[in-house]
């Protein structure tokens, strides 16, 4: 891979879900004609943002090869993603890591915890004996913060929500990915142990020279964490760009309201503003315009039938929005 080809290029991706109905087909589009990079150059963090419904994990899901797309293509170092899994799946699964939500999920009750991160070992064929096994062990733990004094032979109820975590990142070190996604790894951990989790992702991009796909709801989150960020709405992207450019000076009407709608932690301050969800499978068929139309104050006749384009507003923040192009 040369400089200029990107480590990970969505074009145009769809994903549509079927309903169901006895009269006629009804599709739910989750992720609709989504395009972006994840430059080759240089580790960074770019980050998928968007409320519940938004389509930030399905993205994440068809990322990593967990369902597939309706149309659309996504490339890896230049390489279709598909056609990786048919024939080189291996090496993709190796370089391509994921850290979900809930890092219970990741475990078997019924085996010790170190045997998480002895499967990938074998499966990868990353060390030639048990000395080197031991090896790989201890130095991923102590990239995330942890000895294996303290995990080693321990089951994972013995363990607290952030050290289960932080096991889970460990165990996405040991192939040395060149891509970790992580699908709202903060989001049940207690909030007194996020700040550190988060540290720790930062450490790694630079240690590991490894770039995140980040997801989540939380723009907070987003704006410590993140080099870039890609805001959706209803599965399509409506701003993206440098994300303290995005965050700190929003132009799409949508991303002015999800950040406005950030509680601010002021115990004399009353909080009223509210976002409510959309209704996605009423307002399938309104899809012919803005997503965000019967919301946005801006809104105009134009709005209802034509898509937003995207528009370069500045460098590296992108909008899709009429109101800047009328």
């Amino acid at each position: 891979m040369n400089e200029a080809t990107p480590l990970l290029e969505v074009k145009n991706l769809t994903k549509k879900f079927p309903l169901g109905g006895l009269l006629r087909k009804r599709y739910l589009t989750a992720v609709e004609n989504v395009s972006f990079q994840i430059v080759g150059d240089k580790p960074n963090i770019t980050t998928l943002a968007g409320e519940s419904g938004s389509g930030k994990t399905t993205i994440s899901r068809l990322i990593l090869g967990l369902i597939s797309p309706t149309s659309g293509e996504i490339l890896y170092k230049g390489r279709n993603v598909l056609e990786m899994l048919k024939h080189d799946s291996l090496t993709y699964r190796k370089e391509v890591q994921a850290v979900f939500q809930n890092p219970f999920e990741s475990f078997n009750p019924f085996y010790t915890v170190d045997r998480l991160l002895r499967v990938p070992i074998k499966k990868f064929k990353l060390a030639n004996s048990k000395s080197d096994e031991q090896r790989l062990i201890e130095e991923v733990l102590d990239a995330v913060g942890l000895t294996s004094e303290r995990v080693i032979g321990k089951y994972p109820h013995q363990l607290s929500g952030g050290e289960a975590q932080r096991v889970t990142i460990a165990r996405a070190l040991l192939p040395r990915p060149s891509l970790l996604v992580a699908d709202e790894p903060v989001s049940m951990v207690d909030m007194s142990l996020r700040a550190g989790i988060l540290n720790v992702l930062l450490d790694l991009k630079k240690k590991y020279n490894m770039s995140i796909l980040f997801v989540t709801h939380d723009l907070s989150v987003a704006y410590y964490l993140s080099d870039n960020i890609i805001m959706l709405n209803r599965g399509r992207i409506v701003e993206k760009g440098d994300a303290k450019r995005v965050i700190t000076n929003p132009i799409h009407p949508y991303v002015k309201t999800l950040i406005k709608s950030i509680p601010m932690p002021n115990p004399k301050r009353r909080w009223r503003e509210t976002i409510s969800l959309d209704n996605l499978e009423e307002k399938e068929e309104a899809r012919q315009g803005c997503i965000f139309f019967e919301r946005c104050p801006l809104s105009m006749e134009r709005c209802r039938k034509e898509i937003p384009e995207m528009v370069e507003v500045e460098q590296n923040h992108w909008v899709a929005c009429h109101s800047i192009t009328k």
